[in-house]
């Protein structure tokens, strides 16, 4: 049955929605299918930029350690990026862009700067190794690159076919962006509109080698006004009972700005909601509450693990968190018994749980504030008026409420394609542009999202998708491996870690610190397996003779949680 709460916020979306309000829609197609689009939107995120920024002009908006601009002097700062990089680089529409760097104030001028150029911005994970990085540089044909010099190094000496340009930290953007500074009033700037190219993102498949997921300007604006529109309904509603702050809201940005979390929910949200963000260069839980106190920050958003350590912290009573009201999750799954424990460290906040993805903008559903304490195993309801969600079979037919099926989403929000790979962008879409998340689900009797199991063969650790076929195929670079399995096992910090077991060949010995040593040189630190197993007989197998991933996940969960 529905709860109040959810009646509540109905009445308000149904308000929002209504002719004439502010969230209309109207009907959109594409490829054949109709969706909704809001009917009031910005044709492009550079238009987007430009209302808000001079909305908000003098209130500040960016703050690192001693960095801050307000959001007319970021939007300054990034016509001349775009300047310089027309000018000086001679970035035309649609060329991809790249940044590969960690959160600053200047990964996002220069963000802003490469769309208002009419580039598309290429997010390179900076987690990954040099290779990792050149190869993901290099399949989408990027030919500029603003790089920090942590990732220069360890792209140094490695072909990728594009031109790295220095960006550096802590520094005002005009020094830090030096390389792509130019002057706004002697370059004109492109006219930008809802097809032209806009971001470009990397996500791991069940493939290994990451695609680069490609948006217009129509999927990123509409996902981050879903996004606006949820929080307004929010507010609409603490407003009816009383509790909506009255300060300038303000959120801590810990997570990477190069992932769909970091980038859409909070950073590209910030600008409709007039929000300062506090960034953080590298997550670490004292810091975060040091920072959430300092900058009274009124929303904290992360995986799951970055809330749960604030709350579990030895050190959490010295901070002065109260201003904070809401720590959401996404990214990774969280564990139900994590909610209760967070409401308890944080009395006056509450936990609240999305579910997106990097193909949909973070677009998908939300399960908010006592809804979330009443069902923590669900993802929530699908996001009005966006997002049509369904529970499909495999041949695209909707299921019936409580099936288990694959979740598939239908929006305009969603992605245009994988980079170069026609294959994997037809295979992600059924007939009528649902896209396929490769998550299994189930609604129940409320229309809450419940999600069951993955279809993809990949990890999330922390947030980070980790594909299990590429670290299987640095485990067969060892000689000695005859035979391995990867899988995820379950982790209170990270959700989820990478698990091996391996049998090694006939007269070979080959012991697990040696195989972890081996890996090093060869995977990501995030990526490496955490618990191996050795296995001294042939891994068990299913019917169709692939080894028995399952089985053996199942098998070392419960070695590991002493079953």
């Amino acid at each position: 049955m529905p709860t109040q709460l959810d009646n509540s916020l109905d009445a308000i979306m149904d308000k929002m929605t209504a002719p004439g309000a502010p969230a209309e829609t109207v009907p959109f197609t594409r490829n054949g299918a109709q969706m909704p689009v809001l009917k009031n939107a910005p044709p492009s995120m550079v238009h987007y930029f430009a209302h808000y920024c001079a909305e908000h002009a003098d209130l500040e908006f960016l703050v690192d350690a001693d960095n801050r601009l307000t959001f007319a002097e970021a939007f300054d700062a990034a016509r001349h990026v775009a300047a310089g990089l027309i000018a000086t680089h001679g970035v035309v529409k649609g060329d991809r862009v790249g940044i590969a760097a960690r959160n600053s104030v200047n990964w996002i001028v220069a963000y802003m700067g490469i769309m208002m150029a009419g580039g598309c911005a290429t997010l390179v994970n900076g987690f990954s190794n040099g290779e990792e990085m050149a190869d993901a540089i290099d399949m989408v044909d990027s030919r500029l690159v603003l790089a920090d010099r942590q990732r220069a190094a360890r792209l140094d000496g490695i072909d990728h076919g594009a031109t790295l340009l220095p960006l550096e930290h802590d520094k005002a953007p005009a020094q830090g962006l030096a390389a792509v500074w130019g002057d706004p009033d002697a370059t004109s700037l492109p006219e930008i509109g809802p097809d032209d190219y806009a971001t470009l993102l990397y996500t791991s498949g069940s493939t290994g080698r990451s695609k680069g997921a490609y948006s217009d300007h129509r999927g990123v604006v509409h996902g981050t006004m879903s996004y606006a529109l949820q929080s307004l309904m929010a507010k609409s509603y603490l407003e009816a009972t009383g509790d909506a702050p009255s300060e300038q809201p303000c959120t801590l940005i810990a997570v990477p700005l190069f992932h769909v979390t970091g980038e859409v929910p909070l950073f590209l949200q910030s600008y409709a909601l007039g929000r300062k963000i506090v960034l953080m260069a590298k997550w670490d839980a004292a810091e975060a509450m040091r920072l959430i106190e300092a900058e009274r920050v009124t929303y904290f958003a992360g995986v799951p693990l970055m809330t749960y350590e604030m709350a579990t912290h030895p050190e959490r009573d010295q901070f002065d968190m109260s201003t904070c009201r809401s720590f959401a999750a996404g990214g990774a799954p969280r564990p139900a018994d994590h909610v209760a424990k967070i409401k308890e460290a944080f009395p006056e906040g509450f936990p609240l749980l999305g579910y997106g993805l990097t193909e949909t903008n973070a677009v998908g559903c939300g399960n908010f504030n006592e809804n979330y304490m009443a069902k923590p195993n669900s993802t929530g309801k699908p996001s009005r008026p966006l997002v049509d969600m369904a529970i499909m079979d495999d041949d695209g037919n909707r299921l019936p409420q409580g099936s288990i099926g694959e979740i598939c989403l239908r929006t305009a929000c969603n992605f245009i394609g994988y980079w170069n790979d026609e294959e994997a962008t037809r295979a992600a879409f059924t007939d009528d542009m649902f896209f396929r998340t490769g998550d299994l689900g189930r609604f129940d009797e409320d229309g809450y999202l419940f999600i069951v199991d993955r279809k993809k063969d990949i990890i999330i650790r922390g947030g980070e998708n980790i594909s299990c076929i590429e670290v299987e195929e640095a485990i067969y670079g060892c000689e000695g491996i005859a035979e391995c399995s990867v899988f995820g096992l379950p982790d209170e910090r990270y959700g989820e870690i990478v698990g091996a077991t391996y049998l090694a060949k006939e007269g070979h010995r080959v012991s697990a610190d040696e195989l972890s040593s081996f890996l090093e040189t060869r995977l990501a630190p995030f990526k490496r397996p955490e618990k191996i197993w050795q296995a001294h007989e042939p891994l068990p197998r299913l019917g169709t003779q692939k080894i028995d991933k399952r089985t053996l996940r199942d098998h070392y969960t419960k070695e590991i949680l002493g079953d």
